[in-house]
Parts: structure tokens; C-alpha cells; sequence
């Protein structure tokens, strides 16, 4: 399957044969790594850029010599099989280098969450035995918390590495890519990933339901030591597309450089969505988006009035993907079906399979919340730490509890932990916070479970009103008493002027909760 649906969309060899052998031979050395499918695109298209960032354009002829010097300089550090290389970039040639010159050296990589305070990366750069750390200038405070003896290289040096002009020999060894969970409930946890056969399945899952095309150009907003930036940033190697790219998520200059780069791919997080239907409406209205055919969408929940309005801004381009790092893609759903099923994250991903499980692991009735499990080829191999997910007739847990309608489609209904007992009722917060989101005063709202003295637990919301609204705690209660259950209304109302998110957009609600 995956071969046919690579064929299918050129995002294999399926060019010239002079280009298919020459780009075959540049790549074996490497493996099934990241240094192959970079290996591969310079070879079938050196001078087409391969990203562009503050400082201007690099090629893929450019990015593959810089990654040579990076490993070279990796190298005389101590590099190589069984050392652990942390990168903590924020979205910039820089990230590539560190990204594609740690894989050439064989190290295992683990990519470093950029919202981290210099305490969490000290602890996580501990558990993960992490001994070489390269970080842009601005995380220096940070990585100084690192312990005694962990190798730090700050933006300087690194660049400096890319630009030495040394070569990088093969190596055969293959490490491990670490990529972070995102550490909403505790420690991020390592979650192991291969680069061989079951990531093919995987890539070959998005690309059957989410029309990329060769030689794209792509502004990634997500961030790249996410799975779905990272996903995309090695999509884009594989078709030689053109990655735009800042270090910083701003919802101006992102529509600016959708409309300069006449970029066909938008790759975001849900709450970056939010923030580009929030720019000024003249401006809004005046960036030139004509060229967009894909708003890729994944990583939170995305809220079925965020589909609607995402659609009547832009047409019909979103597809809003579900899954996690450790189960890979589960799910898509495709501007058709966010249409008719705004809420929905659509049908599995060919090559993935969903089952809805009760506590005892029997499939549910269609329509009956239960646990949401996934089996594919891409899933994750284990955390670093040891363990895994819960596994249940040879599927995953994804966390997550949800149901499947008759026509096969699957909704999110929330966290498996976020349902809360309240007077003897199960209640989900998120079909709370669905209601809010179509509130015309609400920009936006989390919903959390709270201690409660006489009914156990109780919901609070936590509601942004949308500028100049007037909007009270009466009135939410109100709005949600004529739509719901009673016992579904919250009892408690707190304004707030945003929301506390992590480094990729998920609300963090144990802080709420804490409050």
C-alpha cells in the first residue's frame, strides 16, 4: 500500500532514470534515516530551496554540505552510536542542521521542547541521558542549568560548524529519533521512533488522505521538534518541497508569507488557526491566500465552529489529522467531511485501524463512548524510560475516549482522565467547551474538573471573551443551562485574557485546575 500511494503522488523515485539511480546511490549509505531523505533530494533537485528562514534561502545542495559540517564537528566531540544528542531550535535552517548532522553521526537525537524553563530541560536532559546539547543563542540561561559535563553548542557555533566546508563520511549505525510527549500530566516522557519501513506506512497514511505534491512550497508554523512539524519537514524532503519557516509563530507574518511564497501547504497547530482568523479583519481580509490548497491541521483538539470558520476564510483546504506521538496518524478528516461533520477527526488513515473499547477491552456498540485504541505500522517503539502505552487486542491506547458514528466516522470526546464524576454523572469537558466556542462573545474557553464538597467534583470554565464583548458569569451559565443538561452547567466562571499553552498550543489544564 504505502509504494502505491508514494507512486501515486511522485514522492518517490518515480522520475528520470538517471535521476531515480543517482539519487539511489546518493542515499544508501545513509540507510533508512534522516540523512537518506535528505541524501535523496539533494541529489534529485540541488538547487531548488529546501528552506527559507529570517536569513534568507538554503538549498538542498546547501543544506546537505552544512549538515556534513555539523556532523564532522559533532564527530571530534564525542558523537556517534549509543551518545544522545538533544537539539532545542526553534524553527530555522539551524534546526535541519543540528537535525540531519546528529543522524549522520549515528547518535540518538531527541528533540527538545523549546517552551522548557532551564529546571524541566535540566531534568529532562537527566532522564534521557542526553550529553551533547546544541540550542539557539537565546536558550543559553537554560542549557546552563545542564549538568556538569553535558556539551553545550549555542546558535554561534553552530553555524559555524555548518559553514566549515568539512565532509561527512557514512556511518551505518542507525540512532534513535526521540520525540517528547507533550508533558501536560507530568514529566515529558521520550517516545522512541524508527525511521524504517513502519514510518513509511505512516507518511504514506497522510499522504493518501492530504494532497501534498512534489515541489511544494510549504509554510510550516508548528514547530519542528513536534511530530507533526517534523512530520512535514520530512514530507518536504521527500518531494522536494520548499519549507518556509520562522522562529516565532506570528499570525501576520504567516499569512504575509503564505501570500509572498504563493504557498500551497500551510502545516499549523489548532490554536495557530484561531490566531490567524483573529488578525485584523482588513488585514485579514487583504492577504492573498489563492494558492493554498492544504491547511494541515493536527496536535489538539480543533473544535468543529474553528472548522467552519477556517472554511469560510479559506475555502475548502483543511484537514484536520488526529493522533499522537506515540500512535502515530489514526485518523483524517478532509474539508468534505468537516463540512458535513465539523466535529469529527474523520475516518482511520488507510493502513490504521480504530476500535472503540469498553474497561473490559470489548468493542462498543457504533455511537457508545468508549476508549479510543489504534493499531499501524508507525507506532511508537516504547519510552525511553521503559514501558508503554496500554495495549488492548494488539492497539494502542491513544488516551483519548471518543465513538464512531454509523457512517464510520470518529469523534473525540476527550481525555480518558479528563472525565470527572460530578453528583454521581460522568461528564466530558469538552462538550462543554464545544458549546462555548459558538458563543459570538466567547473567543475561546477550557473547561476543568474542580473539587467539590457536596457533589465530588464540579465543572469551572475558564472563558477569553472576544474584544469589547459583554459577557458575565450569569450569561455563560445561561447560554449553557439552554443548551445542556443542568447538571452539566459549570458552577464556577473565571475570566481570563488567554490561555496558558505549552510550547505547542495544548492548553494546559492542570494549571487551570490548580487555581
Amino acid at each position: 500500500m504505502a509504494v502505491g500511494t508514494l507512486a501515486r503522488a511522485n514522492i518517490g523515485w518515480f522520475e528520470r532514470p538517471d535521476r531515480m539511480l543517482a539519487g539511489v546511490a546518493a542515499a544508501m549509505p545513509w540507510g533508512a534515516t534522516t540523512s537518506a531523505a535528505l541524501a535523496l533530494a539533494a541529489e534529485r533537485d540541488p538547487r531548488r530551496a529546501a528552506i527559507v528562514d529570517d536569513d534568507g534561502v538554503v538549498t538542498y545542495r546547501e543544506l546537505w554540505r552544512r549538515s556534513d559540517g555539523v556532523a564532522h564537528a559533532l564527530r571530534a566531540l564525542g558523537a556517534g552510536p549509543d551518545v544522545t544528542v538533544g537539539v532545542l531550535c526553534r524553527n530555522h535552517r539551524g534546526f535541519t542542521d543540528a537535525l540531519v548532522g546528529a543522524s549522520k553521526t549515528g547518535s540518538n537525537l531527541v528533540l527538545l521542547n523549546t517552551g522548557f524553563a532551564g529546571p524541566q530541560l535540566a531534568d529532562v536532559v537527566g532522564a534521557e541521558g542526553i550529553s551533547i546539547v546544541i540550542h539557539d543563542d537565546d536558550f543559553a540561561e537554560q542549557a546552563a542549568s545542564c549538568a556538569a559535563g553535558t556539551v553545550t553548542i549555542d546558535g554561534s557555533e553552530l553555524a559555524a560548524m555548518a559553514t566549515s566546508g568539512e565532509r561527512a563520511t557514512p556511518i551505518s549505525h542507525q540512532g534513535r529519533v526521540v520525540i517528547l510527549t507533550s508533558g501536560t500530566t507530568g514529566r515529558p516522557k521520550g517516545a522512541t521512533r524508527g525511521m524504517g519501513a513502519g514510518a513509511i506506512e505512516g507518511v504514506a497514511g497522510i499522504l493518501a488522505r492530504i494532497p501534498l505534491r512534489p515541489r511544494d512550497v510549504q509554510v510550516v508554523a508548528a514547530p519542528l521538534f513536534h511530530a507533526w512539524g517534523l512530520s512535514h519537514l520530512m514530507l518536504g524532503f521527500a518531494r522536494c518541497a520548499t519549507s518556509v519557516v520562522a522562529p516565532r509563530f506570528d499570525a501576520e507574518a504567516t499569512l504575509t508569507a503564505v501570500a509572498d511564497h504563493r504557498a500551497r501547504v500551510l502545516v499549523v497547530v489548532p490554536v495557530m488557526l484561531r490566531r490567524l482568523l483573529g488578525v485584523e479583519p482588513r488585514l485579514l481580509a487583504a492577504a492573498d491566500t489563492s494558492a493554498l490548497r492544504v491547511i494541515a491541521a493536527s496536535g489538539s483538539a480543533l473544535g468543529g465552529q474553528l472548522a467552519t470558520d477556517v472554511a469560510d476564510r479559506f475555502g475548502p483546504v483543511l484537514y484536520n489529522t488526529y493522533g499522537s506521538t506515540e500512535v502515530a496518524v489514526a485518523s483524517v478528516a478532509g474539508p468534505a467531511d468537516l463540512r458535513r461533520h465539523p466535529t469529527t477527526v474523520g475516518k482511520p488513515a488507510p493502513g490504521a485501524t480504530v476500535a472503540i473499547l469498553d474497561d473490559a477491552g470489548e468493542p462498543v456498540p457504533a455511537g457508545s463512548v468508549g476508549r479510543i485504541f489504534v493499531g499501524n505500522s508507525a507506532r511508537f517503539e516504547g519510552y525511553t524510560g521503559g514501558g508503554g502505552k496500554e495495549s488492548r487486542q494488539g492497539l494502542l491506547s491513544s488516551g483519548d475516549v471518543g465513538h464512531i458514528d454509523a457512517e464510520g466516522f470518529l469523534y473525540v470526546d476527550g481525555r480518558d482522565d479528563d472525565m470527572i464524576v460530578s453528583g454521581g454523572e460522568n461528564l466530558f469537558p469538552s462538550e462543554v467547551e464545544e458549546l462555548l466556542s459558538h458563543h459570538p462573545a466567547i473567543s475561546e474557553a477550557a473547561v476543568v474538573g474542580v473539587a467539590d464538597e457536596e457533589f465530588g467534583q464540579v465543572l469551572a470554565a475558564f472563558v477569553v471573551r472576544r474584544p469589547g464583548a459583554a459577557l458575565d458569569a450569569a450569561g455563560v451559565k445561561e447560554y449553557v443551562r439552554d443548551r445542556l443538561a443542568r447538571f452539566k452547567v459549570p458552577k464556577r466562571i473565571e475570566f481570563v485574557d488567554e490561555l496558558p499553552r505549552n510550547a505547542t498550543g495544548k492548553i494546559l489544564k492542570r494549571e487551570l485546575a490548580g487555581r
